[in-house]
């Protein structure tokens, strides 16, 4: 009788924790799956624009937006971008903005890296540079769960500099969220611009980015160690305090 009591008793004890369990998954739903396409925008306000860690707007603010549609079965996306700048002017040019095509596929290689490969074009209505600052590349990226390396080709000359063909930008970032909502950003890049070694330098950004649901805010101390980007009298690679104010929708 007493072993018959303690079966019974762990029988009781197992069919109440599978009882639990299963009002446990009820009370969380699985993820609902992606659509097959899925189209989004974004919208942003910058103190500065910064790119590979030089500022595009003489260190002022700019205002910033997108769209973007993926088709999720291929892993195969399309997207356009603008964003105002300034230092089309330095070079003797005109225009103010700047806008962004781009296309590629992302995917999985294992159930720890993906892949993001593409090509971007830099579009710059109106610049009037010689040579243009219009730019194609071509990129491809590697991302080990918060962590990525992306390698970036031009096939153009690059941003207007002269016989600049197959420049190449390098860089590997990680974003970690750290804590409810908070996520940390981290970023290290080269940038080598062909037969024009004085234009070459790295950069570095540490921020912070915090996700309120309504909208995002970034928070980043950003420097390029160069002193070849100078635009209204400013040096556009030195550190500064990048805010960044966005919203995907």
């Amino acid at each position: 009788m007493m072993k018959m009591a303690q079966n019974f008793t762990l029988i009781a004890a197992l069919t109440l924790a599978f009882a639990s369990m299963a009002r446990a998954e009820e009370a969380t739903p699985a993820p609902e799956a992606k659509p097959d396409n899925e189209v989004s925008f974004n919208a942003a306000v910058v103190n500065d624009y910064r790119y590979r860690g030089v500022s595009q707007t003489h260190l002022d603010p700019a205002l910033q937006g997108g769209a973007d549609y993926v088709n999720n079965p291929t892993g195969l996306y399309v997207g356009t971008w603008l964003s105002s700048i300034k230092w089309i002017k330095d070079g003797g040019g005109d225009g103010s903005v700047e806008w962004d095509i781009y296309a590629g596929k992302r995917g999985a290689i294992t159930d720890s890296i993906s892949y993001d490969v593409g090509g971007l074009y830099y579009f710059y209505p109106s610049n009037k540079l010689h040579p243009s600052a219009n730019t194609f590349e071509l990129y491809g990226q590697l991302s080990f769960g918060p962590a990525s390396i992306k390698y970036s080709q031009s096939t153009t000359n690059l941003f207007g500099f002269a016989d600049s063909k197959n420049s190449g930008y390098v860089d590997a970032q990680l974003n970690q969220e750290i804590s409810d909502g908070y996520t940390l950003n981290l970023h290290i890049g080269h940038q080598n611009v062909k037969n024009n070694g004085a234009a070459s330098y790295s950069d570095y950004k540490v921020g912070l980015t915090k996700d309120f649901g309504v909208f995002s805010v970034a928070l980043a101390a950003v420097r390029a160690d160069t002193n070849a980007y100078v635009g209204n009298g400013k040096n556009l690679g030195k550190t500064g305090a990048v805010l960044t104010i966005s919203k995907t929708f």
